[in-house]
């Protein structure tokens, strides 16, 4: 019997992880709020913490990002200073710095610099945004 041997390639965790946070952006920066939906976890501990409310749950957030792509909504993030640490074989916490330029519609956008930390957990379906956390960074 003559085997073949194929080779495998295999993403590494943290390479998976970038790419969901790739998409999450990308679908972020399209106002997608279906593609944004589908990266989310589907729980109600899903925490998104924006400036300074809580805001618990998928569906809430979904809300919340609707409202805010009536306006300007942009991402920008450092991916060169992207890390992605894993914190178990199904949890990822992504750091990166980002510039946010964000405007009620009708109003005028403002850019701001934040250092975004999001935790992501592996499921069924693949890596889920667990958690968002953008933490301001003062102006200089």
């Amino acid at each position: 019997m003559l085997s073949i041997l194929v080779p495998y390639s295999f993403a590494a965790p943290e390479d998976e992880v970038k790419a969901v946070f790739e998409r999450f952006v990308v679908a972020q920066n399209a106002h997608d709020l279906k593609a944004v939906g589908e990266l989310l976890l589907d729980a109600p501990h899903f925490l998104w913490i924006t400036r300074g409310t809580p805001i618990w749950g998928r569906e809430a957030a979904l809300k919340r990002f609707e409202t805010l792509y009536q306006g300007t909504w942009r991402l920008e993030p450092d991916t060169a200073s992207l890390r992605v640490m894993m914190v178990g074989d199904n949890t990822a916490h992504v750091y990166v710095p980002i510039v946010f330029t964000i405007g009620a519609a009708g109003q005028e956008a403002q850019t701001t610099r934040f250092l975004m930390n999001q935790i992501l957990v592996k499921t069924s379906g693949g890596w889920r945004v667990a958690s968002i956390l953008p933490i301001p960074v003062p102006p200089q």
